[in-house]
């Protein structure tokens, strides 16, 4: 590491598979390409973005750019990548080509990029890669892969960040459904940085430091069948609290007839086995008792059984978390359980019990949370996994990585999809603020222009479509892309998660709701200088064929 380098000890730990080899095979063979025809010293310029926001929404969340830097900082092929390779590739290739593979490292590369945690939207370049052009070529599918899923993870899980509203805790439980270990891993950081409050995932609270939380399973509730099951039926009390018999077991059961009585059911039909579980989870866990009440029946056993389980705590000094809901219909269970929570606040004098954790899961997506809200529902805390890790509704967010220019003479990709033409040469991002705060444009401009300033006029143009433009007066101007890599490794220091997590927020308060609203969201505007355009299409007109009708 360059001496001049600034990283914390906070972020060194880096995915061992990523590497050099986590690429396309392409990609090596493009460089023994471009090594052939002698251009190891000629200098590209490539930006990564996106053409279209994920989920049918209109903005997306940038991440994964701290891993892009600990990629670029460990780039180097081991020798046992370059054997692995000479038995690959074909035999003609010359050992100095493996030779030249073996020294490569990413020193000579600027990496420039937007803040991690920032609303971005289509073709505004997340990354411009600067650098020998045989390098900035094998980081293409490795820096795709580390941005790609990543902000598609961040995108999703600030959607429901947004769905469920600021008051309600989100949890992600998604490992066990996720797409492989790596996946699960990823999917937790991300969840975290878009918004969510914490995971179950205990390596993911081990190496992020994301608040772990969680349960137990059904099978814990089935495994005891009554409450002779229990070799253990104590409890201290917390200090302070004098009880004769510090017979918890029996406490439970006593409080059980009485939360019978006060909801008018019959205390028989509650599962003797769920309460025995409930009873041994509260022994072991007695600040922090919250129970699955569905492996039964919720009204007519796992609430009473709660409850019984709760008050008992409370005369011992403890206070319950709540209950989890994993099946039924959510927002009818939630408002009878807040109804059941009240009626025993009320009964015996205990205020905080009305206001009871009511965390919901069981496949939970976006339209559900929205459906919960048209319904009127009672939870203040979901548990999501497979629709949140899965990114069921959108699995891929499509990001590209584009030369744009080599040994500054500008390059474009062309197609009859306009969509898919590129914007070529070097340039800048600004994002132009209005008079009510809220971020009005990006601007593209070629890297030479003078940048917008405040309250001068600035002619916004769509690349592609000659009529559509806009003179702009911003109260702000921010410029976007920030140089993080250059020969002295890492140049900005990386923020924690947390306070990734804290820009995300901050980001999307800004936008308009228009942008974030759930149906037809309005576009967000992302124009071109006047310059660019005319840049643009000038390129474009010099490398488009010209046809010829006979």
């Amino acid at each position: 590491m360059n001496s001049k380098e600034v990283i914390s000890n906070d972020h060194l730990w880096q995915n061992s598979i990523v590497q050099p080899l986590l690429t396309d095979l392409y990609q090596i063979t493009m460089a023994y390409a471009y090594w052939k025809a002698g251009k190891r010293n000629e200098n590209a310029v490539f930006d990564l973005f996106f053409r279209k926001n994920p989920f049918n929404g209109e903005f997306t969340i940038f991440a994964g750019l701290e891993e892009c830097l600990k990629f670029l900082r460990n780039f180097s092929f081991s020798k046992s990548d370059i054997e692995y390779l000479k038995e690959t590739l074909p035999g003609h290739i010359e050992d100095d080509f493996f030779d030249y593979l073996e020294n490569l490292t990413a020193d000579e590369i600027r990496l420039y990029a937007i803040p991690e945690g920032t609303v971005v939207f289509p073709r505004v370049p997340l990354i411009r890669v600067e650098g020998p052009l045989i390098v900035a070529q094998l980081l293409e599918t490795t820096l795709l892969t580390l941005v790609n899923y990543a902000s598609l993870l961040a995108t999703n899980a600030a959607r429901y960040r947004l769905a469920a509203g600021s008051k309600i805790m989100l949890l992600e439980f998604g490992l066990r459904r996720a797409q492989g270990p790596d996946g699960g891993l990823s999917a937790s950081k991300y969840a975290y940085l878009g918004g969510f409050d914490g995971s179950s995932n205990v390596l993911a609270g081990k190496l992020f430091n994301i608040p772990v939380k969680g349960t137990h399973a059904h099978s814990f509730v089935s495994s005891f069948s009554d409450s002779d099951d229990l070799s253990i039926r104590t409890l201290e009390p917390r200090d302070g609290i004098i009880l004769e018999s510090k017979n918890f077991v029996d406490d439970c059961i006593a409080w059980r007839t009485k939360v019978a009585k006060t909801l008018a059911v019959l205390p028989g039909q509650a599962n003797d086995g769920e309460l025995a579980a409930f009873a041994s989870f509260a022994i072991a866990f007695p600040t922090s008792f919250s129970a699955l009440v569905d492996t039964y029946d919720v009204i007519r056993s796992g609430l009473i059984n709660f409850c019984a389980v709760a008050l008992a705590l409370n005369d011992y000094g403890y206070r319950p978390l709540g209950i989890r809901l994993d099946s039924g219909d959510l927002a009818y269970l939630s408002n009878t359980a807040r109804e059941v929570f009240t009626d025993i606040a009320q009964e015996y004098n205990i205020h905080w019990f009305k206001d009871l954790q009511i965390l919901a899961s069981n496949d939970i997506n976006e339209d559900t949370i929205h459906s919960l809200y048209e319904q009127g529902h009672q939870i203040n805390c979901f548990g999501i996994g497979t629709h949140l890790v899965t990114c069921q509704r959108q699995p891929a967010l499509g990001g590209v990585y584009k030369l744009v220019e080599v040994n500054g003479e500008p390059k474009i990709k062309l197609s009859e999809d306009v969509e898919k033409v590129t914007i070529p040469g070097k340039k800048q991002v600004y994002r132009l603020y209005g008079s009510d705060g809220h971020p009005l444009v990006d601007l593209l401009q070629k890297e030479d222009e003078a940048p917008p300033e405040v309250g001068q006029r600035v002619l916004c143009r769509h690349a592609f479509l000659e009529s559509k433009r806009a003179y702009v007066i911003p109260t702000r101007v921010e410029p976007l892309l920030r140089l993080y890599w250059s020969k002295c490794g890492i140049t900005e220091e990386l923020p924690r998660l947390s306070e990734i997590r804290d820009r995300v927020n901050h980001n999307i308060a800004t936008l308009r709701p228009d942008h974030k609203r759930y149906l037809n969201p309005t576009p967000y505007k992302v124009a071109v200088s006047d310059s660019l355009y005319g840049y643009l299409h000038e390129i474009w007109l010099k490398s488009a064929p010209i046809g010829e009708l006979s």
